[in-house]
């Protein structure tokens, strides 16, 4: 087997995934892009691990440490976007960037003014 096959494929799920993490608005159609970035991360791996012939498969088992950790991101990645759309009642990225930033938006409010000192 050709190293270019396995290579080329893993580049094209990786673009895919990057337009989609730049590109999309929503949170979970994000974080199936990150999805598709780590499994084109763990095609990476694998190809290498059988192109090497390394005895210790040590792609192999970097493989299974990323699944791991990719499982672990979507579970707790989906649930927080769960309680933000409960809380919210939209998972739009771009309102949530809004969200974060709060009332402090340049402007001191009512509670935070500070009395103008006669000099």
């Amino acid at each position: 087997m050709h190293l270019a096959y396995p290579a080329v494929l893993a580049a094209l799920l990786f673009a895919t995934g990057l337009y989609g993490v730049l590109a999309r608005r929503n949170a979970i159609l994000v974080l199936m892009s990150v999805e598709l970035m780590l499994n084109a991360v763990n095609l990476n791996l694998v190809a290498f691990d059988v192109w090497l012939r390394d005895t210790l498969h040590a792609g192999q088992a970097l493989t299974l440490f990323t699944i791991a950790i990719a499982a672990a991101e979507i579970g707790i990645g989906l649930a927080i976007v769960l309680m933000v759309y409960r809380n919210r009642g939209t998972s739009d990225v771009d309102r949530l960037r809004d969200t974060a930033e709060g009332r402090d938006s340049g402007r001191p409010d009512d509670t935070t003014a500070r009395p103008e000192v006669a000099a």
